[in-house]
């Protein structure tokens, strides 16, 4: 069992082509379950979600990224803020945020059709997403962007290719 989990945590990988299909809200629920029982300093729970899913809110948000496409494509995007009044220590803060995004994209690659990737090149652009959700960037601050989505079985057969990781002695020393 404990291979099977380990195996399960390293085949997980971005997924930037989605089919138009729609995914149940209780599979979303369970994603952003996932995503809710994330690790954070004091169990503070930092982060604010916006789940978008209407086309015109979508394109508001593509249009500030050059993942345009990504984020139109999937079904879902999870854009992921810092709730800064909920915070205590930034850096901590941050570091729960990523482990609760990492935690999502765990929870969608549970899901055999549906696929994955979190954006981060959008926080180019993070006072402008501020604006779509009418947020103040006083209290919130944008973290990355998650677009989920249904995979197309031909995607995922064709994706096979190696991917590459830097090995354990390169980044790890033992004392």
């Amino acid at each position: 069992m404990e291979k099977e989990y380990l195996e399960f945590v390293k085949s997980r990988k971005s997924i930037r082509e989605f089919l138009m299909q729609k995914i149940p809200d209780n599979i979303l629920h369970e994603i952003l379950e996932c995503g809710r029982w994330a690790p954070s300093g004091l169990n503070n729970q930092p982060w604010k979600v916006c789940a978008v899913i209407h086309p015109t809110v979508k394109r508001m948000i593509s249009e500030l990224t050059k993942y345009s496409g990504i984020i139109e494509d999937a079904y879902v995007c999870l854009v992921v803020f810092y709730d800064i009044d909920k915070g205590y220590d930034r850096i901590k803060d941050i570091l729960g945020i990523g482990a609760f995004m990492e935690n999502i994209l765990l929870g969608v690659h549970a899901y055999p059709n549906l696929g994955a990737v979190w954006l981060g090149e959008i926080l180019n652009q993070k006072e402008k997403v501020n604006e779509i959700f009418k947020f103040s960037s006083e209290k919130f601050e944008l973290m990355g962007v998650i677009a989920i989505g249904v995979v197309e079985e031909a995607t995922k057969q064709t994706d096979k290719k190696p991917r590459e990781r830097r090995s354990l002695d390169d980044f790890v020393e033992w004392f």
